[in-house]
C-alpha cells in the first residue's frame, strides 16, 4: 500500500513538472494582429474621454538626445531648438501637387500652427533669426520651399497671417529613396549646427541651422 502511495505521488509530481512553464525556454503567446487603419478615430472603448487623433503632436528637439540627457542630468540647461508639430500620415494619397497644392500656404504640419522656439540666436541662410519662438509655415513648390517664419504664435495653423512674417528661406528639395507614410520633422547634427529635416510622402527639405 505504501508502494503504491509513493508511486502515486511521484506520478502527480511527474504531471504538474510537464505544465507548460511561461519562462524564456518557451516563445511568448502570439500578439493580437495590429488593426489595420482605415483612417477613421477608433471607435468603441479605445478612449472613452476623447475621440482619438490620427495627427499626434509631437516634438523634435536640438541637441537630438536633449530629453533623455535632461533626465539624466537635470542642470544641463535649456535646448538650442525644438519644434512642436502635429503628424498627419499619408494613407495612400499623393500629396504634395494633389494634397497640398503647389503655391498655396500649407501649415508643415496638421491641426494647429507648427511651432518652434530657438533658445538662442541662429544664422540661417546668412539671416541672423533671433532667439524666440515662431510659427513655421511653407510654400511649396516642385523643386523647391519657401520657410517662414512667422510671429502669430497664438493662431491656427489653417490661417496665417502674413503680416506678421519675420523670415522667408527658399530651400531646394528632393526625392526620398522610400515614401515616408508619417510627415517627420527632425534635427540632424552638422557641423555647424544643425538641418531640420522635413519628410513627407516621396519628397525631403532640409533647412539649415547655425548656432
Amino acid at each position: 500500500m505504501k508502494q503504491l502511495l509513493k508511486l502515486t505521488a511521484c506520478l502527480l509530481c511527474l504531471s504538474a513538472c510537464g505544465e507548460p512553464q511561461t519562462s524564456s525556454r518557451n516563445p511568448s503567446p502570439a500578439l493580437a494582429p495590429i488593426q489595420k487603419d482605415t483612417g477613421t478615430l477608433l471607435q468603441g472603448n479605445a478612449n472613452p474621454y476623447a475621440a482619438i487623433d490620427l495627427s499626434p503632436m509631437d516634438i523634435a528637439y536640438f541637441p537630438v538626445d536633449y530629453p533623455i540627457a535632461k533626465m539624466t542630468n537635470p542642470n544641463i540647461g535649456l535646448p538650442l531648438a525644438r519644434v512642436i508639430y502635429s503628424r498627419p500620415h499619408r494613407q495612400n494619397r499623393k500629396i504634395f501637387g494633389t494634397l497640398l497644392k503647389y503655391g498655396e500656404h500649407w501649415r508643415l504640419g496638421a491641426n494647429e500652427a507648427t511651432e518652434i522656439e530657438l533658445f538662442k540666436d541662429a544664422t540661417i541662410q546668412n539671416k541672423t533669426v533671433r532667439r524666440g519662438r515662431y510659427i513655421m509655415y511653407c510654400v511649396p513648390q516642385p523643386d523647391n520651399w519657401t520657410i517662414v517664419l512667422n510671429s502669430n504664435v497664438y493662431s491656427w495653423g489653417l490661417k496665417q497671417d502674413a503680416a506678421q512674417d519675420k523670415y522667408r528661406f527658399q530651400i531646394p528639395v528632393e526625392k526620398a529613396t522610400a515614401r515616408v507614410e508619417f510627415y517627420t520633422m527632425v534635427f540632424q547634427k552638422t557641423d555647424t549646427g544643425a538641418n531640420l529635416l522635413l519628410a513627407w510622402d516621396d519628397v525631403l527639405a532640409r533647412l539649415p541651422f547655425s548656432f
